[in-house]
């Protein structure tokens, strides 16, 4: 068979990955109760809500009936009490964050909106969840519960208050203008307290019936700052406000809301105790908000990734049938069955934002599952605190550092053969909470994070590709798949619950912990291994980019600019934030490659999935060596900037021109070394007859010290070998894989 014929045979993408394949790579193949959520999500989200936008539902600020209508489409579906444990009317065991984090995928795959409107409820009982009081749980949580058949009453609507008006909105959350203070204090009974806030964007407010609201103290016999719960019967003033004026996420009610409400002081979430006549909050504001939104902010991430694998379908159906109708076009002609995918380009941006899509999904359910593994262990962690009165951040951080460093030894042992490693001391870390609770967190640190800013950010500037590649129709308000909608959709979801800045700052801390470090090393040995049996997949590539960074890392926190500053430093803006972009091209990468490997191993399983497995492996591999390549270009180009460019060019002065050699000296040794002429005129700095020095910015660059770094960056690129095949391939699967013959929404 000649190499003609054997390509021929290469089993391609045969139909878009569907719901079994999903199950497998995100994991929850075993999970029946969420399949069914999905299902039931999918029916509101390709139903209700796409027939909402369709009809204009977008075009008003106001929470008009059709929108106030989706909610008891959640009620019914079974959205709304995902949230809710068994104990409080709930249907799901356990930690949520797969569970939300899944409704929200779904109902961004048609509107992001839709899916805030549900999240937001969410996110309102969330400081609840996380931090009240067993009290506050049992009867708030059980008040938003949907009625059952018979019950005549309404669940309650949360919403979540923490940002305030200009010029405080989005700056500064440690910074708040609403306040409380002690109203009345009667000896023997419990104080009641004023609270005074008004509140910018807030999600849910056009419904609301109990806001969670962030207030620092304004009086001396309170403490500190806290959260508390305001109900819209509390005498006073509970205001919803005006609708913000949205350009996005209008199927979400957003407001600008006024309270001062009398509360009693049971309101503050999490308790507090009275101490020397003063109040003292349990759990202050900044603990609350760390808590909630280390979670939320992964949801928010996965929304945007809904809107890149969504775009896919209705991107190839308008590029087939871009120049059907015309009279010169005829079926069976490759301009009728290809139309615009006749041409190269548009396939590769294709390949390029699905490639985006899958690492930006694999990234953000990863961050989902370990945050539902680390829930319960934190919880372990602070009985054993607790039991040990070991109280405060600090008292617990040197609380946590041996285990930080027995984690670093589980690491290493795990990555040994069993046969040669220290079984019962390896069980022994395997069953240490805080051992494993350290493990989890230090990774959890920096894929929260990680999945907000990329997800986000490059996701966004991937949907704003997408458009493009719908020509004009892309800014229209009937654009299939609503991908002008998205594509706004995005631009707000990258400030939501921190802007990039935020995840930055938080990421040039996480990512310098050891125990994360000792997990990338352990990365970059594994990335190895599944080069060596599937190279296909672009991992020898992200391995070397990974190296590549920990040397950058490591060289910056001990390297000084030209001038003697310190490189690595939370003020040196300019070096941390670009290596925290860096590290998450590669962690997106890494997870993307991990789902393939396991839709590989679990695949053959599944009848559905194992009948056309291969083809739809070859080309997922593809899409992995696509995005690989492309993770490792940008860390290579990142790492080169920082490490290069904080020297100082030399310059044309004594020292620079006493390394140069003149024309003629160079001829007279010719006669010596022959060919020295010619080769050091491309690798030196010579001077020619009549000059004082070559004609250039100044003398060429030395790289001493960098002499690893240079030859990990030759060695990255030429990792690179076989990228653009990869890409060619997955472009070329895109114009023979079989889609519906119309979009499943809206209908």
């Amino acid at each position: 068979m000649d190499k003609a014929e054997e390509k021929k045979t290469v089993e391609t993408l045969r139909t878009l990955p569907g719901d079994d394949v999903r199950q497998i790579m995100w994991r929850f193949a075993e999970r029946y109760d969420l399949q069914m959520l999905v299902q039931s999500t999918r029916a509101v989200a390709r139903g209700p809500v796409a027939r909402l936008v369709a009809e204009g539902g977008r075009n008003s600020h106001e929470w008009t009936a059709g929108k106030s209508a989706l909610l008891q489409a959640y009620d019914e579906s079974g959205i709304t009490a995902a949230f809710l444990d068994p104990s409080q009317g709930g249907f799901v065991e356990g930690p949520k964050n797969f569970v939300l984090a899944m409704v929200a995928f779904e109902l961004s795959w048609v509107d992001a909106g839709a899916a805030t409107c549900s999240l937001a409820g969410n996110l309102g009982l969330a400081p609840i969840h996380e931090c009240g009081t067993e009290e506050q749980k049992a009867f708030y949580m059980t008040k938003a519960l949907p009625p059952k058949p018979g019950e005549n009453r309404k669940p309650w609507r949360a919403a979540f208050a923490l940002t305030e008006p200009l010029p405080y909105v989005g700056v500064e959350t440690g910074v708040l203008s609403g306040k409380v203070r002690v109203a009345e204090w009667k000896e023997g009974q419990e104080p009641i307290l004023q609270v005074d806030k008004r509140g910018r964007f807030i999600t849910n407010m056009g419904f609301a019936n109990i806001v969670t609201a962030a207030v620092d103290t304004a009086d001396p016999r309170i403490k500190r700052s806290c959260m508390v719960i305001i109900e819209d019967t509390d005498p006073g003033v509970f205001d919803p406000g005006v609708p913000t004026k949205k350009l996005v996420h209008q199927l979400s009610s957003t407001n600008d809301p006024v309270f001062s409400v009398k509360v009693p002081a049971s309101r503050i979430i999490g308790g507090y105790t009275i101490k020397d006549g003063i109040i003292v909050p349990n759990v202050s504001h900044s603990e609350m908000i760390e808590a909630v939104f280390r979670r939320t902010r992964v949801t928010v991430g996965l929304m945007t990734s809904a809107k890149l694998l969504s775009a896919v379908e209705p991107l190839i159906r308008y590029q087939r049938s871009r120049f059907r109708g015309s009279e010169t076009t005829t079926p069976g002609s490759p301009r009728y069955d290809l139309g615009l995918q006749g041409k190269e380009d548009v396939v590769h941006r294709l390949v390029d934002i699905w490639a985006t899509g899958e690492a930006a999904s694999s990234l953000g359910f990863e961050a989902a599952r370990l945050f539902d593994v680390l829930d319960p262990l934190e919880k372990q962690k602070d009985e054993i605190f607790a039991k040990k009165k070991i109280e405060g951040v600090r008292a617990q951080l040197r609380a946590l550092a041996p285990a930080e460093k027995d984690a670093i030894e589980f690491l290493q042992l795990s990555s040994k053969p069993e046969a040669e490693r220290d079984a019962k001391r390896f069980e022994a870390l395997q069953n240490d909470t805080l051992v494993q609770f350290v493990l989890n967190d230090s990774l959890a640190n920096v894929l929260c994070p990680a999945t907000k800013l990329w997800n986000t950010g490059y996701g966004a500037t991937m949907m704003r590709e997408a458009v493009s590649l719908m020509g004009g129709y892309g800014i229209t308000e009937d654009c299939p798949g609503f991908l002008g909608h998205k594509w706004m959709d995005a631009q707000l979801e990258a400030t939501y619950e921190g802007p990039e800045s935020v995840q930055r700052r938080q990421l040039s801390i996480t990512m310098t912990t050891d125990a994360f470090l000792a997990r990338m090393k352990q990365w970059i040995i594994e990335l190895r291994q599944i080069a060596s049996e599937r190279p296909g997949t672009g991992a020898c590539a992200l391995g070397t980019a990974m190296q590549l960074w920990l040397w950058t890392l490591n060289h910056l926190q001990n390297a000084t600019d030209a001038n003697g500053v310190k490189l690595y430093h939370s003020n040196r803006q300019g070096v941390t934030f670009p290596l925290a972009d860096a590290l998450c091209w590669l962690l997106a990468a890494y997870y993307q490659i991990l789902d393939v490997l396991e839709l590989a191993r679990k695949g053959p399983e599944n009848p559905t999935v194992a009948e056309g497995l291969p083809g739809l492996l070859n080309f997922m591999t593809d899409l992995c060596h696509v995005q690989s390549a492309r993770a490792a270009g940008e860390v290579g180009r990142i790492c080169a900037e920082l490490v290069h460019g904080y020297n100082r060019h030399p310059a044309w002065d004594d020292e620079g021109c006493a390394a140069c050699y003149g024309a003629e000296d160079l001829d007279d040794i010719e006669g010596v070394i022959p060919g020295i002429a010619g080769a050091a005129r491309t690798c030196s700095d010579v001077t020619e007859p009549g000059q004082a020095h070559p004609i250039k910015a100044g003398p060429c660059v030395r790289f001493a010290g960098a002499e690893d770094f240079i030859r990990l960056r030759v060695k990255l690129d030429s990792c690179l070998t076989g990228s653009r095949l990869a890409k060619d391939r997955a472009a070329d699967a895109l114009t023979k894989v079989m889609i519906p013959e119309a979009l499943d929404y809206p209908k």
